[in-house]
């Protein structure tokens, strides 16, 4: 493979290695400068920002570090994340002058949308205008009234995001929903880890994390699948770092060789910062798709072998003469096909997991954003049963989470499923038990997921859509389709904090409404982190946006608004009322209702989950699935292209330099060095993606990527990526087959924008939604 800007060396040991800072060409982060740049940028409000890193809970990734601190590791825990997403609570409010011309607004990115600043008062736009309107409170509720007087509850959607957003929040939304007549209601979860909430309870009966986050530190292996920690939740190299030096070794499974997963730099550690800390001690490089193929042939080779814990699997498990009879079945070539790496990478990884007495499985989108990702899910749990990897210290699975809330928003039930605490809304007992604790009737069939939701929009069939912060525009598949369906709703409100592309759309009536951070909220509220710990994160004094509300207490007032008659089933007088409600729905959640200070938290489940077995379970007993193996055919002349993320948070992207990959630009196409030799592409050359719903504009990058498979930068290629999901799950699958060509003389516009021209024309009448077969339109 020839050398590039964001080859690793394959882990050669080279000279520049040991300096502090590195020459530019060399893959790294830049934590150093960074942090200089986030002081700058947040120089004109510094005390504030000072207080909210020290007191707040983090309002970046899962993890959940409070104040400078967390409860895994001592010292101060503090990452880019974090910081780059500080000025979104200590910037300005928009000056009204520059909120008066859409057109101009409309032309800007998300990214410079948001650097305008902080939303500053309730606003209006409507079909055939040319300008925002500035509302009171009053007139935008009214105007929520009107509209929505009259209008049935199944014509009602809700949709939320997770950044920064409190439990108390999610609580007060799905509610507000439901007793509208709604269960119409989806969290951004659905887009990310929806396979695991599903392959997690079908297979153990809880759809969360089974261990701790310190449970990485110590553990013989830490198998990484399908994740780029270093880039997405770097708070975990630090624990990697000191697992290391534990003496825990780190196998990874990727199609992407990537520079942050074998040496990183944390910055908070003197001798990791200086000279980095090896974290990946073997590789398995998957073909996207093949992660099935790949786990199945390991368990192949344990139970060939027997290098199972029989003892475990008899005690404590269903289904694996089942499971073993579908692995024997399955022949080694098909296995080495479909997984794209051998029947000897196979043995090596499997000598490695029978020699480990402790394993802890970490994953994220790589597996779950598949139309199999709930079976990704469900060939860990067979690997992790197979050896007896739960309930055990330094053993489990966790699927790693990405945004501060999404692991609460589930639990709290924004989901069309499921009340708060996990009850199920099909239940006719769990129904009649919310009917009895909200003194109201409830609708009685489970809701529409969000793709179904947007497709009922482009049909015509939804009247009102809810965005409690998110861009549906910018992270669902099809963005031409997703463009003229939210531009069919009759009436859409976006709560937030800042704008974005999604609330700028046009539609009939879009009200814009101000809310306030975590931070702002008087009350204070609570955040469940990744390892199921609730912590309590309290208002810190500083500046307010003035027309801003509380995020828990707009929805309430929506739902007066609407239906005059739920005021006394919504009337809390601050978060702590709603804690206590909380407590009284959710057993799962017992105690939460006595947070209310800084550093106060709770761990729902213990450190981990199933010491005492797997209660939740039919004979309490786990169960081994008998996985059927995908087929992922790569068309002649094609690629497989797969999205990543990096330098950004959801739709939100922060700058165009990715400097842990070494990337000038998130137009970068990462492909094979190989395979760009044999097309005549040159490194930094133009190149043009096209498959079967877009165009897509973007720069090679030789890379070590997989070949006749690519890597680019999501949400920008969205543009490309279908409408197909798991049938299961309903979460989207963000990989496509394309062709690819030198862009040649075509046009230097940018990508996304071109093809949002020619692919989106003005919304049309309403046409019967796209439903396809097995997808999450037929799975309810």
């Amino acid at each position: 493979m020839c050398a590039s800007p964001l080859s690793s060396g394959g882990g050669r040991f080279r000279l520049r290695d040991l300096l502090p800072f590195g020459p530019a060409r060399h893959p790294r982060p830049r934590p150093y400068r960074e942090m200089i740049e986030v002081a700058w940028e947040n120089r004109d409000n510094l005390g504030y920002a000072w207080r909210i890193l020290r007191h707040g809970v983090c309002d970046g990734c899962s993890l959940g570090p409070r104040g400078l601190r967390d409860d895994v590791i001592s010292g101060v825990h503090l990452c880019m994340t974090r910081l780059k997403l500080l000025r979104l609570n200590t910037m300005a409010p928009i000056p009204e002058h520059g909120l008066r011309d859409l057109a101009t607004l409309r032309s800007l990115s998300n990214e410079e949308l948001r650097k305008l600043g902080r939303l500053p008062f309730t606003l209006v736009h409507r079909a055939g205008s040319d300008r925002l309107h500035r509302l009171s409170w009053d007139e935008a509720l009214a105007i929520i009234g009107e509209e929505l007087r009259g209008v049935p509850g199944d014509r009602l959607g809700f949709f939320a995001t997770s950044r920064g957003i409190v439990n108390e929040t999610y609580y007060s939304f799905q509610k507000a929903a439901r007793l509208m007549g709604s269960n119409h209601v989806d969290l951004c979860a659905r887009l990310c880890h929806a396979a695991s909430v599903s392959g997690l309870k079908d297979t153990l009966g809880v759809p969360a994390p089974t261990c701790s986050l310190k449970d990485l530190i110590g553990s013989d292996l830490v198998i990484i699948l399908g994740s780029h920690l270093a880039n997405n939740q770097p708070v975990t190299t630090k624990y990697l770092m000191y697992a290391k030096r534990r003496g825990t070794r780190i196998l990874v499974v990727n199609p992407m060789r990537e520079p942050g997963l074998e040496r990183y730099w944390v910055p908070s550690d003197l001798r990791s910062a200086l000279f980095g800390t090896r974290l990946m001690d073997d590789f398995f490089q998957v073909s996207v798709g093949g992660d099935i193929a790949f786990l199945t042939g390991v368990l192949k080779t344990l139970i060939e072998r027997d290098w199972i814990d029989r003892e475990f699997i008899a005690r404590r498990t269903a289904g694996f003469e089942e499971a073993r009879a579908r692995v024997e079945d399955l022949p080694w070539e098909a296995l080495e096909q479909g997984s794209g790496l051998t029947r000897a990478d196979m043995l090596r990884f499997a000598e490695q997991y029978a020699r480990a007495r402790t394993a802890v499985f970490v994953y994220s989108m790589g597996l779950t954003q598949h139309r199999f990702g709930v079976d990704n899910v469900k060939a860990v749990v067979n690997l992790a049963l197979a050896r007896g990897m739960l309930g055990r210290e330094k053993c489990g699975i966790m699927p790693i989470r990405g945004h501060s809330g999404v692991q609460g928003g589930g639990e709290c039930g924004v989901d069309p499923d499921k009340y708060p605490g996990g009850f199920e809304v099909a239940r006719a007992e769990d129904r009649r038990r919310f009917e009895e604790l909200w003194s109201h009737p409830l609708p009685a069939a489970k809701g529409l997921r969000t793709l179904q939701m947007l497709e009922a929009a482009h049909a015509g069939g939804i009247d009102f859509l809810y965005s409690l912060g998110g861009n549906l525009l910018e992270t669902m598949p099809d963005r031409a389709y997703m463009l003229e369906a939210l531009s069919r709703v009759r009436l859409r409100v976006h709560q937030d904090i800042t704008l974005n592309t999604s609330s700028l759309l046009e539609g009939r009536t879009v009200i814009l409404l101000p809310a306030q951070t975590r931070y702002e909220t008087a009350g204070g509220g609570t955040a469940t982190s990744t390892e199921r710990r609730i912590r309590f994160s309290p208002e810190i004094p500083g500046p307010r946006i003035g027309e801003a509300r509380p995020e828990w207490k707009i929805p309430a007032m929506i739902a007066v608004a609407a239906r005059p008659e739920l005021e006394r089933l919504l009337a809390w007088s601050g978060p702590a009322d709603i804690r206590r409600e909380m407590a009284q729905a959710m057993p799962l959640y017992a105690g939460v209702e006595k947070l209310e200070r800084e550093g106060q938290s709770l761990q729902w489940g213990g450190e981990r989950l199933f010491q005492d077995g797997f209660a939740r379970m039919p004979e309490g007993r786990a169960r081994f699935t008998a996985v059927p193996l995908p087929r992922v055919d790569i068309p002649p002349g094609q690629f497989y292209l797969t999205t990543r993320r990096g330098k950004q948070f959801n739709s939100m992207t922060q700058g165009e330099k990715d400097f842990l990959m070494g990337a000038s630009s998130r137009l970068d196409v990462l492909m094979n060095a190989m395979d760009a030799a044999r097309l005549g592409i040159k490194d930094g050359e133009r190149i043009l993606l096209r498959s079967e719903v877009g165009e897509w504009i973007g720069i090679a990058r030789p890379s070590a990527m997989k070949e006749r498979h690519l890597q680019a930068y999501w949400p920008e290629t969205n543009v490309l990526i279908p409408r197909r999901f798991d049938p299961v799950s309903g979460e989207p699958d963000y990989n496509v087959f394309v062709t690819v060509e030198p862009a040649g003389a075509l046009p230097a516009t940018t990508p996304a924008r071109v093809v949002e021209a020619a692919a989106a024309p003005p919304p049309a009448e309403p046409q019967p939604a796209l439903v396809r077969t097995g997808g999450p339109g037929t799975a309810g």
